[in-house]
Parts: structure tokens; sequence; C-alpha cells
């Protein structure tokens, strides 16, 4: 019995290779909202250039290029970034950058993590507190999550403007960890994803303002199986 078992869980887990989902980034899979989307060669490598529409003034808005036909509940999502300032970038911008996830059909609701890559290698403690960030759309934005629960949804992580930088979203129900750049352990770890833990819809590649973000590699694969629980044979 435990060979049989450990036998299925080898399986699953190639299956679960097999399935994994490289997206191709050309224009026919790609539905930019609220921001300018282009696909261009950086240093002879195709990638998708993302900048926030500058008529949208409020942050935390549903700012992303949304991936067609993409069904996300649990899983992971993989894919390397690139972030910028702007030249009309303000003061206080960040270079923010990420992903959005579980997206719905109306681009209403969604959950995202970003990262402020500004903040990485800041002189300021505070602002290398806020590396990381996690919010919720529409009704828990970065502002509402700080003031309520401070610390809580962010997070620090080394990192820096203009180098390509790995993330990896890992969803299992209501929680959201965030792994930067191969690293074994999560940068940041949310236990409460805000709608619920039977949300689904799409994956989306999230800028915010001042930033002019490129992203390349991106993969969506299923959650991974879990090893056979240790027990005697019946």
């Amino acid at each position: 019995m435990k060979k049989l078992r450990a036998i299925l869980y080898l399986f699953l887990l190639a299956s679960q290779s097999t399935y994994s989902q490289k997206i191709i980034l050309d224009e026919s899979h790609l539905l930019p909202h609220k921001v300018y989307m282009q696909i261009l060669n950086l240093k002879g490598e195709k990638v998708i250039r993302v900048v926030k529409d500058s008529t949208v003034k409020e942050a935390d808005e549903p700012t992303f290029v949304k991936i067609k036909n993409t069904k996300f509940e649990n899983g992971s999502i993989e894919v390397e970034v690139l972030s910028r300032l702007l030249p009309t970038a303000a003061p206080t911008d960040r270079g923010f950058i990420g992903l959005a996830f579980r997206i719905d059909d109306t681009n209403s609701k969604f959950e995202s993590i970003y990262i402020r890559p500004a903040n990485g290698r800041a002189q300021d403690q505070l602002r290398r507190n806020h590396s990381i960030q996690y919010f919720s759309f529409p009704d828990y934005k970065y502002e509402r999550l700080r003031k309520e629960n401070p610390e809580k949804y962010e997070s620090y992580a080394d990192m820096g403007l203009n180098e390509w930088i790995t993330i990896k979203i890992e969803v299992n129900g209501s929680q959201a960890k965030l792994f930067l750049n191969k690293n074994k352990y999560p940068s940041l770890i949310v236990d409460d994803l805000k709608h619920g833990p039977d949300a689904m819809g799409a994956v989306g590649l999230f800028v915010d303002v001042g930033t002019e973000g490129y992203f390349r590699n991106l993969k969506i694969n299923p959650p991974i199986p879990q090893p056979p629980e240790k027990g005697r044979d019946r």
C-alpha cells in the first residue's frame, strides 16, 4: 500500500509538470485594461511593456494586462518583471509592478501582490519595510490595510529598479505566498485573501503610477500534489 501511494504521488507530480502552462505573451492572448501595452524587443528579447493609463489617478486600481482564457483558483503564477521609473514619475513613485489574480469577468474584483523596487535598497528603513504589498480590489487598498493592520500586508525584500526580478505567487484557498528570485522561503504570506477561498478568475500583469513595467516568461501552474500521509498499511 505504501508503494502504491508513493507511485500515485509521483504520477500526480509528473502530471503537474506536464500541465504547467507557459503563456505565450503576444497580442492574441493579452487584453490591456486601463494601461498602455506594447510588445517590443529589449536587448534582443521579446517582452511586454506596460504603463498605467495617466487618466487613472487613484492607486491600486484594475490597471493590468489581462491574460485571456485564464481561470485561476489555486496553484502558482510565476513571471519575471523589470521596473523603471517614467520621466514623469513623482518623487513618491516606487516602480510599482506585480501580478493580479482571480480577476472576475468585469474587472471589478481581484487580488494582487506587487513590489516597490525603489524601496528595496532605500536608506530609510520604513521605506524598506514597504517593499512588497498585498491588496484586494475594490475594498482593501494599501492605505486601508496599512491603517487598519500596520505591516501585516507588507514586507521587505532585497530588490532594485532596472533589474529582472522573478515573482512567484502560490495560492491555496485563502492563503497566498510571494517568493522572489527563486528563494526557498516566502517574502510575504497572506492568510486571509479578502475575496475568500473559492474565488476564481483571470491573471493580470499589474503596474501602477510612474512605472514603466516589463514582463517576460509567464507561467501558470496547477496545485502541487501533496505527498501521501504516513500511516500503517491495512
